[in-house]
C-alpha cells in the first residue's frame, strides 16, 4: 500500500501555523524536493526558521520522531529538534527547527571533498549515541523506543517476507511478474545476505537507515545537520553502506574505518559487516527501484550486488 503525498496548499499551511502558534507565519514557501510521500514547507516565526512536514495520519502520530529527535539532539548530533505536532484533515504534521544548509547531493564536487572529514565524524557521533538502557530489540524503532524484533535475523526475515499486508510493500512479490525485478537474482542475493548477517547480528546501535546525500545538510564548508531518519537498531555499518558513494573519487567506507581506529573504537570484522550491510540496503533498493520503474538504477544496483563477495 503506497501512501498518498498530501496535497496541502500554502493557504492551508498558513491557517495551520496561525492556529498552532497563535500568530501568522512569515515567508511560507514549499520545498520542491521533499520526498515521495511527504509535503514540506519552510517558514519563519518571530525571526527564527522552521520546517513543517505533512504526511498520512497514522496511529501514534509523531511519537517515534519525537523520541529520535530528543535522543539525537540531546547527545550532540546536529539533528532538528521537534517543536510541535498535530493533525489537519486526514494528514498529520510536525514542526521542527530548520537547520541551515543545502543537501550534500547538491554541493559542488570540491565542497563534498572539503566536508569529508566532518561527514565521517558527524555520522559516527550519530551512530554512537547512548541508547536508553530501558530499550530492547532490533530492527524498526517503535513509538515506545524499543526495537520491533528480538534479533537482527528476525527483523531481516520479516522485512523481506512475502506477506507485507498494510505496508508500502504489500503484494511486493507481484513485482517479480510485473517489473524488472528478477526472482533468481533477488533470491541469490537474499541467500548471501543471510550468510553475512551473522556478522551484523551481534551489534545494536542507532541506525539512521536513510543516511544518503539528500538527508545530509552542508554549507559547503562543514556538515550542518542530518535529517529524516527511518530509524533502526542494528549494525551502524548500514549507514556507512548507504553513504559510501556520496563523495565521488573518495573511499568513504575506508575513511570511516580509519576514523574508528583513530578514536579508539576499531570496527571488528569491518569487511564482512560492510558486505552484509550492502546486501541489506541493496536488496531493499532493488525492489524499490523496480516498483518505482527506475530500470537503469535497478540494473546498476543489481550488477553491483552480484559482484559482491559470496562468502567471508
Amino acid at each position: 500500500m503506497r501512501p498518498n503525498k498530501p496535497d496541502i496548499s500554502i493557504t492551508t499551511v498558513q491557517t495551520v501555523l496561525q492556529e498552532h502558534w497563535g500568530c501568522p507565519a512569515q515567508e511560507v514557501s514549499a520545498v520542491v524536493e521533499n520526498g515521495n510521500f511527504s509535503t514540506v514547507y519552510y517558514f519563519k516565526m518571530k525571526g527564527s526558521e522552521y520546517v513543517i512536514l505533512f504526511n498520512q495520519a497514522e496511529e501514534g502520530g509523531y511519537l517515534r520522531e519525537q523520541y529520535i529527535a530528543e535522543l539525537l539532539s540531546s547527545q550532540g548530533v546536529r539533528y532538528p529538534k521537534m517543536l510541535g505536532q498535530g493533525t489537519v484533515g486526514s494528514y498529520r504534521y510536525c514542526i521542527s527547527e530548520r537547520i541551515p544548509g543545502n543537501v550534500l547531493a547538491d554541493c559542488l564536487p570540491e565542497q563534498k571533498v572539503n566536508v569529508l572529514s566532518d561527514l565521517v565524524q558527524s555520522i559516527t557521533v550519530m551512530n554512537q549515541v547512548r541508547l536508553p538502557e530501558t530499550t530492547t530489540g532490533f530492527g524498526a524503532v517503535r513509538d515506545d523506543g524499543n526495537g520491533e524484533f528480538p534479533s537482527w535475523l528476525d527483523y531481516i526475515q520479516s522485512f523481506f517476507a512475502e506477506d507485507q499486508t498494510g505496508t508500502f510493500w504489500e503484494n511486493w512479490h507481484d513485482l517479480f511478474h510485473t517489473t524488472c525485478l528478477e526472482r533468481d537474482v533477488f533470491e541469490e542475493c537474499f541467500g548471501r545476505l543471510l550468510t553475512f548477517s551473522q556478522y551484523n547480528a551481534p551489534y545494536r546501535y542507532f541506525v539512521h537507515n536513510d543516511c544518503h546525500a539528500w538527508n545530509i545538510l552542508s554549507d559547503g564548508k562543514r556538515i550542518t545537520g542530518i535529517i529524516d531518519s527511518n530509524p533502526l537498531y542494528g549494525d551502524f555499518l548500514i549507514d556507512i553502506a548507504t553513504i559510501e558513494d556520496a563523495i565521488p573519487g573518495r573511499d568513504l567506507a575506508e575513511a570511516f574505518r580509519i576514523h574508528a581506529v583513530q578514536i579508539g573504537k576499531p570496527i571488528h570484522n569491518f569487511g564482512a559487516r560492510l558486505t552484509g550491510a550492502r546486501y541489506f540496503k541493496g536488496l531493499d533498493g532493488m525492489r524499490f527501484y523496480a516498483k518505482m520503474g527506475y530500470t537503469d538504477a535497478y540494473a546498476e544496483l543489481r550488477d553491483n550486488l552480484l559482484a559482491l563477495p559470496t562468502k567471508s
